[in-house]
């Protein structure tokens, strides 16, 4: 069984991806930032990397999973001096959970206001 989770971004179709992929009781979250639309929400690491979770958390919910799921996380940040923020905001969805996780630098993401963008595994037990 394979069920495709869209977000409804219209370069979903474009570039021919999913927000979320579940295929028995694995789903893997796309690559997630905190752009909405045409916006972005906030201008900080921090306020962004919540916001990527709370949207992950609905494409896990639309997939039938939830945090408590999620085994895996990664990271991507344009500036890792910033680490601190970000993993705060993490720390306050997964504390409990506290799944394997990953944060790297890169040197860009696809729009320059976006800081973080973060990608979750999750297996449904």
């Amino acid at each position: 069984m394979r069920q495709n989770i869209a977000s409804g971004a219209p370069w979903e179709s474009i570039v021919g991806y999913s927000r979320a992929v579940r295929v028995g009781n694995v789903v893997e979250v796309a690559g997630t930032t905190a752009q909405d639309g045409d916006s972005v929400a906030g201008t900080t690491a921090y306020v962004q990397t919540k916001r990527v979770l709370e949207k992950i958390a609905e494409a896990l919910a639309a997939a039938g999973a939830a945090l408590t799921d999620v085994v895996r996380t990664r990271i991507y940040t344009t500036d890792i001096t910033q680490w601190e923020e970000i993993g705060r905001a993490h720390g306050e969805f997964f504390a409990q959970i506290r799944p394997a996780a990953t944060m790297v630098e890169v040197r860009a993401l696809i729009d320059d206001r976006l800081l973080v963008e973060i990608e979750a595994t999750a297996i449904i037990s």
